[in-house]
């Protein structure tokens, strides 16, 4: 269940707050963990939303928003589109619900980034699908921020495998 998943992050945040001392390592390995996630959870995600393949970034991120979070965090994101170019994203969360049980970050965690976890699945998840992306939490409630924000930076349509080896 969702609020089994919720406290369980949070007991792992808890134990890399204690395995490291840098904000910076806790967010890197909750990164690197949300990228295993996202790189397996894609395969679940396309066989249970049965969805089309998208035809361009918007359709991408609104994909991301109100289909896959709908169906893992039980929300959904606004999206909205930073770029003229069309590649850089807003998802913006009015509530998180990874955060349900933590009031406030401690003093001497400022640079935490409790939820990067999704950064990394999200990433991941893109990746699988042959799109390199730049994803990282611009806004974060835990932080005193009005909402939480995370932005999504597509940066080129990654080449299939296959293709680089020829």
């Amino acid at each position: 269940s969702r609020e089994l998943f919720v406290l369980t992050y949070g007991a792992l945040v808890a134990q890399l707050c204690k395995d490291y001392e840098k904000d910076e390592d806790v967010n890197t390995c909750l990164d690197r963990m949300g990228y295993g996630i996202g790189i397996r959870l894609i395969d679940d995600f396309l066989a249970r939303s049965a969805v089309k393949k998208c035809r361009s970034y918007s359709e991408t991120a609104d994909m991301i928003a109100q289909v896959a979070f709908k169906m893992y965090l039980g929300v959904t994101p606004s999206v909205s589109c930073s770029s003229a170019a069309g590649n850089e994203f807003s998802l913006i969360l009015d509530k998180n619900p990874l955060v349900d049980f933590v009031e406030e970050l401690p003093a001497e965690r400022a640079s935490l980034c409790y939820c990067n976890l999704l950064c990394g699945v999200i990433r991941g998840a893109l990746e699988m699908v042959h799109l390199a992306a730049e994803v990282t939490f611009l806004q974060d409630r835990l932080k005193g921020d009005a909402v939480t924000e995370i932005g999504i930076t597509f940066l080129r349509k990654a080449e299939d495998r296959k293709h680089k080896r020829n």
